[in-house]
């Protein structure tokens, strides 16, 4: 669909600046400073399919997209339509009683799920998912130990905290939950000697998002299902980032041939406009729930309105063939990325990912920050990974067309020449002339990563 890429506001560089102070005054005065200093102090105004306009006035290719959280686009007319038409004839609902939207949508989840996924519990967020899988695992199979992954993520919050694979997350809240543990990503041997019959679950991300976006080798998730199934141990997989097409498939699982006994989901459920979450989890480990019927409950996880978008999302994901879009528009960002990391491996020593998810490896940490900079000089909102600085994520909507992802690789490329010259910040002595990128189109048989 033709997105409205024109600006439809008058720009106001003062309510900018006040809603910044305002931000700084009574709510996180170091984030706005951090913004700053990568040149990612915007307020968003108008925001429209992959775009997203600054209060300023400036626009931008939204590459980060809240952490995979718009698949199908920043205010997709549809979502808003479905939205509205929610509005007009319902409300969160009574989280007590059984509704019409909870069921509808569940049954749709557990009709494009991998496997034998078919039950659901909404929640409001990603976190609440992941706690509410891992209680799900404990309370079923009656053993403590959760394992998961050095530089995992997985959420704030309480069980999903002590799941964190940072330690710069955990330790201010020390002590937290017991029997929690962490192997290395991508790494079946390790993981083979701490599972073991206490394990309730391993819990970890099919490609690892704030971790750097790091893809496991082909065999480790086979090797996890073999080892979960042998010890009797409940496989836990997070797509919150990598779900709902992100990857080119619609659960990243599958690119791996593996299905979970949980799994979680988020983000793009809600269409940019409305908070929800689910986890998806089979018959068996549901006959936990029959004498604990009220064991877990929250309030406005899987609203009758959330739940009435979060269907009109799945339309859109399937009727406009996304999930197969995201994969032919991910061959041509990752020819393009290859490219750019063959003629400027001084800065770009990696390139990898799978789709949409595509994780650029710096040279050195300080280029995160400085290249979102850079970029945003030249119209794209990328931002480092927070567990890896030195890597770049590149995860725009899944409705993006051929010129922007053309838009991206030539600001991309203009934002390397900025780098090397010493512009913007962190100025250092240029080391090579500034040239003008070319526009080129990906060649035949390019595969990711």
């Amino acid at each position: 669909m033709t997105w409205n890429t024109e600006r439809q506001f008058t720009p106001d560089p003062v309510a900018k600046e006040r809603a910044l102070a305002d931000f700084a005054t009574y709510l996180n005065p170091q984030k706005v400073r951090v913004m700053r200093s990568a040149g990612l102090d915007l307020i968003e105004a108008q925001r429209s399919g992959p775009w997203v306009f600054d209060l300023a006035g400036q626009r931008f290719l939204d590459c980060f997209t809240s952490a995979g959280s718009f698949n199908v686009g920043r205010r997709h007319p549809r979502v808003v339509a479905a939205a509205h038409a929610a509005v007009d004839r319902l409300d969160h609902g009574n989280f007590l009683l059984c509704s019409k939207e909870k069921a509808a949508l569940a049954e749709r989840l557990a009709a494009v799920a991998p496997g034998d996924l078919r039950c659901t519990m909404f929640g409001t967020g990603g976190g609440e998912a992941v706690d509410f899988a891992i209680k799900l695992a404990r309370g079923a199979t009656r053993r403590p130990t959760i394992i998961s992954t050095v530089n995992g993520y997985h959420g704030h919050t309480g069980f999903a905290l002590s799941a964190a694979g940072r330690n710069a997350f955990r330790s201010p809240f020390e002590p937290l939950m017991p029997s929690f543990t962490t192997v290395p990503f991508g790494d079946g041997d390790a993981l083979a000697k701490v599972i073991d019959e206490s394990t309730a679950a391993v819990l970890l991300e099919p490609i690892q998002g704030e971790g750097g976006i790091i893809v496991p080798p082909p065999d480790y998730l086979e090797r996890v299902r073999a080892l979960c199934d042998e010890h009797g141990t409940l496989l836990i997989l997070d797509e919150i980032q990598t779900g709902l097409g992100r990857t080119g498939r619609w659960w990243a699982s599958e690119h791996f041939k593996v299905t979970p006994d949980i799994m979680t989901t988020a983000k793009s459920l809600g269409g940019s406009l409305v908070p929800i979450s689910a986890t998806l989890f089979t018959e068996e480990l549901r006959e936990f729930l029959i004498p604990n019927p009220f064991i877990h409950l929250s309030t406005f996880g899987g609203s009758d309105l959330a739940c009435a978008v979060a269907l009109e999302v799945l339309d859109i994901i399937e009727e406009t063939n996304l999930v197969q879009h995201a994969d032919v528009m991910g061959h041509r960002l990752f020819a393009g990325l290859h490219r750019l990391a063959a003629e400027h491996p001084d800065v770009i020593v990696d390139v990898r990912g799978l789709g949409l998810m595509a994780g650029v490896q710096y040279a050195e940490d300080s280029f995160g920050p400085r290249m979102s900079y850079h970029l945003a000089q030249h119209g794209v909102l990328a931002i480092y990974s927070g567990n890896q600085p030195s890597v770049m994520r590149l995860m725009p909507s899944l409705i993006v067309e051929e010129e922007e992802i053309d838009f991206l690789l030539v600001a991309l490329e203009l934002a390397i020449n900025d780098l090397l010259e010493g512009r913007g910040p962190s100025a250092q002595t240029p080391t090579r002339p500034r040239r003008r990128p070319a526009r080129t189109a990906p060649p035949e048989g390019v595969t990711h990563g």
